[in-house]
């Protein structure tokens, strides 16, 4: 090691993971109830540190998996925390992900071992050091990205009726959409596609149910809710 790397300081990198899912109409947060030091007992995002020979992103996914048992997730990086005295344990700069899970696939057994649980993102209890600053860039980082490409069918079952949609992508914009508008957008949209399967869980006459279509979507990636 050269004399220029030996005489600066060494930090530890982080990771956070803001984990979202969907469920009953409501976007929802996996957030721990700490049981170690520092701010044990509270609550907190799911984190870990960047261990040797691995990337960021490739310990961004480790520690999504350690917790969920999920691999192969929509991820993505919202940037780096780095205030002087943003962890009061260590000097620590932590990069920020945002995770899109299915609420129903996760591993159950797991997310109870970490003493997590899924808490309404518009109830959300107060979070340790800098997490809530991450969890609001997150949210508009998925609002900006779900405007223009389909990161939201990462939120639901494979199957899924037109007011499940809709009411997913209200919970991500924080508003109610015009229920005909937003079918004539769903109409244009070849990548969404129509099963002969009948979800009748939520009346007798039942609803359609839909899929998504990756292929169609990369052949005309265009995409505007």
């Amino acid at each position: 090691m050269t004399a220029y790397y030996k005489q600066n300081p060494k930090f530890y990198v982080g990771i956070d993971c803001i984990i979202f899912g969907f469920d009953k109409g409501e976007l929802n947060l996996l957030l721990l109830k700490r049981n170690f030091e520092p701010a044990k007992g509270k609550w907190s995002l799911m984190g870990g540190f960047i261990q040797e020979n691995e990337s960021a992103d490739a310990a961004a996914k480790r520690v999504l998996s350690e917790l969920t048992g999920l691999e192969n997730v929509f991820m993505e990086q919202i940037g780096a925390f780095g205030e002087i005295n943003r962890d009061p344990g260590e000097r620590v700069i932590s990069l920020a992900y945002y995770a899109l899970i299915n609420i129903n696939e996760y591993d159950r057994e797991l997310v109870q071992q970490h003493n997590a649980y899924w808490v309404n993102v518009n109830e959300l209890p107060d979070l340790i050091f800098d997490h809530t600053q991450m969890v609001e860039k997150a949210r508009l980082r998925m609002k900006h990205k779900a405007s223009r490409a389909p990161i939201g069918f990462n939120l639901l079952p494979e199957l899924f009726t037109l007011s499940q949609l809709q009411s997913l992508y209200e919970a991500i914009y924080g508003e109610p959409m015009d229920k005909r508008n937003f079918r004539k957008r769903i109409a244009d949209m070849d990548f969404i596609e129509k099963t002969d399967k009948i979800d009748k869980t939520g009346s007798r006459r039942g609803a359609y149910l839909y899929k998504f279509n990756d292929k169609a979507y990369r052949k005309d990636p265009k995409f505007k809710l």
